[in-house]
Parts: C-alpha cells; structure tokens; sequence
C-alpha cells in the first residue's frame, strides 16, 4: 500500500489584472491573492503529514513563468520544505523544462530544498520501497506532441506501483481552453491495464475530475482558483493505492472563490435579493464576482442598484460587471422623482434630466446620479442607501 498527495497547477507569482489597487484602497487584493497561493502550499504539507502521505507529486506549472520574481521563488521554496516529505515537481507548459529555465536559474537551485525533486527526465525514480515516479517533463510551452507518450514508451510491468506524473490534455473534456498537442488516453489505459504503471497524476486542468474516486486516471484539480469556470475552491487529493486499487480522496486547501452572479431585474425586490445574494459570500475579501444583469429597472431602481454595487465593492476582492454578458437596460418612468426632497433649482433639473431622458443616455446617467445624492443620507445616519431588510443569505457554494 502507498498513499501520496497529487496537486498541481500552482502557478506561483499568478497576478490578476482585476485585483489591480482601486483608487483609495488601502488593501491589496493581488498581494493576498499572491501571498495565499504560497501559504496554501504550507496548508498542502500540512494534510499530506495529517493523512499519512509517503510524498507529494506536482503535475506541472508549479511557477506562472520563467521570470517570477525572486520573492516569489524564494517563499516558494521556504513553503515546499516546511512540507517535511518528499516533492517532485514536473515541469509544466508555464515552467517547461527549456534553456533558460527557472529550473536552472539561481534563484532557484541555490534555494532548492533537499526535500524536493524536479523531474528532469523520463526514468523512474525511486521513492520507497516497490514504488517509483515516473515524469513526464514538457520541455518546451507549446508541446507539438503528445508530452506523455516518452515516459511510459519503454516502462514494462515488473511489480512496482508506479505514479506516472504528466501534464497536458486528455481529448474529449468539456471546457478545454488548450491547443496544445493532447495526450493519448489509450495509451496510458494500456500501461495502467498492463501494469506498467498505477496511477496518472495529471495537471493542466484545473478542475478536478473525474469524479469517481475510483479511476486511475486524474486531474486533482488547481490548488487556488483562477478563473469564474472553477466551480469551488480549490483541492488537492490523497491518493492511496493498495491491493491494485486507487482511492482518492479530495481536501480543500484554497481560500479564493471565482464565482459568476446572473440575475433578471424588474423589481426593487430583485434588487433586494441581490443584495442578499452579496451579502452571503463568507469571505468576500477573497471573493471574485463578475456579475451579469438582466431586464429593465427604472432610473430610480437602477440608482439603488448602483448604490449597493458601490457600497459591496469595498469588501469583495473584485465586484464587476461582466463584459460580454451585462445588458442591464434602464429606462425612466413617471416615479423616478418620487421621493427626492429636492431644492428649487435641483428639483427643476431633475424634471428637464427626466424629460430629456427619454431619449438620451447622458440625461439617464445625470439623472441617476441625482437620484444617488438625493438618496445620500443626512448626517448622523447610516451613508449607504436602503436596499431593503434582506442583509444575510446562505453562502454561495
């Protein structure tokens, strides 16, 4: 029996253009976002410890690029050796094992630690006794074929339980966004039906799959997500293989969620409920929403709902629209100056704005934002506008 952790997909020193500093924030989103895809290693190290793992496999692109920054290297490699077991990290499409790789860059090899191993080439490599990993290292970022066929074309079955480590495709899975050369499933079927090998741990995907925990077979999925496509947070999964058979078992170690909001608008109670639906994310400091609206609001509804984007965009990490889906539409309607205690000369502006407004888009968005200050509470009371009672809802999963 051999138990081991299988992650992938780390990507350390990933930056996202939409966690960029907003003007006047004093937090940092991009250095969390930067500083936990580091610190979820050390969470890594610690249930590898916890369940008994033997050692730990990465299947590729453990660094973004070739030019991370030597800060990044640097926690890197403090975080891989507080796992206290063996690491064998592959070189993936973002770290492909090429001339002037950060493999063979000082920033990395006078920091390596002695726990860890980069798979270099295709021979096993003993790790324990009867047990062997087997990488399959890309050598270039755009691999022209199938970057597995090399490390298990010459492996014949000899009673070893061998982990064969890759990175790349398998054909046929749904929300590829790769075109690179693809890996030959058939093939590593047949090496696993003959026994030459135990187990593929994959990477390039980072949704875990498949499901059956059962199947030799496996994407274990990114450690942190990075795009509104990954369902959840991210995992990484203990593999255990006794007797000819694999179990794996998912563990969440990722703190970041990229999660897409679609709602139809009509009604001041859908702006509630959308207001409810921000209000359930339990850490929206390390939440990333792309929201898509549908529908009609009048200028009013549409100041409330600009109201409370505004306001929530404070505490979530990124709250924005999304650029191909959002076709919100508003229109002014006989009540949009209900309500606003206005001066003279404002409450004439505001009658001439909702005149105009019929037909141009400039008086849509003067007459919103009037209707914003018009909203603005006095002094002494709280400064963001009513959105109805609803300020809590079940945390989106």
């Amino acid at each position: 029996m051999v138990r081991f952790l299988h992650t992938s997909d780390w990507q350390l020193g990933m930056t996202r253009h939409y966690l960029a500093p907003r003007p006047g924030a004093e937090d940092d989103a991009q250095a969390r976002f930067t500083a936990d895809r580091i610190e979820a290693v050390r969470r890594i190290g610690r249930i590898a410890r916890e369940e008994h793992c033997s050692f730990v496999v990465v299947a590729g692109d453990v660094f973004e690029t070739q030019n991370v920054s030597r800060r990044v290297v640097a926690l890197a490699c403090e975080a891989m050796a507080s796992i206290g077991l063996p690491v064998f990290l592959l070189p993936g499409n973002h770290d492909s094992l090429e001339p002037g790789c950060i493999w063979d860059q000082d920033l990395f090899t006078d920091r390596c630690p002695s726990n860890v191993t980069v798979l270099r080439g295709t021979e096993p490599v003993d790790v324990a006794d009867g047990v062997q990993v087997a990488g399959a290292p890309l050598t270039s970022r755009h691999p022209s074929s199938d970057p597995i066929a090399p490390a298990i074309a010459d492996i014949q079955p000899d009673g070893t339980t061998r982990i064969l480590v890759g990175h790349g495709q398998l054909p046929g899975l749904s929300g590829q966004d790769s075109e690179e050369a693809e890996i030959d499933a058939t093939a590593i079927q047949d090496a696993l039906n003959s026994g030459a090998i135990s187990y593929a741990a994959l990477g390039d995907r980072h949704i875990r799959w498949p499901e059956d925990p059962h199947a030799a077979i496996r994407y274990c999925g990114a450690h942190e997500t990075t795009r509104f496509t990954d369902p959840a947070r991210g995992s990484v999964d203990v593999v255990e293989i006794s007797g000819g058979r694999v179990t794996a078992t998912p563990h969440e170690v990722g703190r970041w969620l990229h999660v897409r909001v679609s709602r139809e608008m009509a009604t001041d109670e859908d702006i509630d409920a959308m207001a409810a639906e921000l209000s359930g994310f339990d850490d929206p400091t390390r939440t990333i929403v792309r929201y898509d609206l549908h529908g009609h609001l009048s200028v009013a509804q549409n100041a409330r709902l600009e109201a409370l984007l505004s306001d929530r965009q404070e505490v979530f990490a990124s709250l924005e629209p999304s650029a191909d889906r959002h076709d919100l539409v508003v229109t002014p309607d006989d009540g949009d100056l209900d309500g606003m205690d206005l001066p003279g000369w404002a409450a004439s502006a505001a009658a001439e704005l909702s005149e105009a407004a019929a037909s141009s888009p400039t008086a849509i968005d003067a007459l919103g934002l009037l209707q914003r200050l018009a909203m603005a509470s006095p002094p002494g009371r709280a400064e963001t506008p009513a959105v109805g009672e609803a300020h809590s809802g079940e945390a989106h999963r």
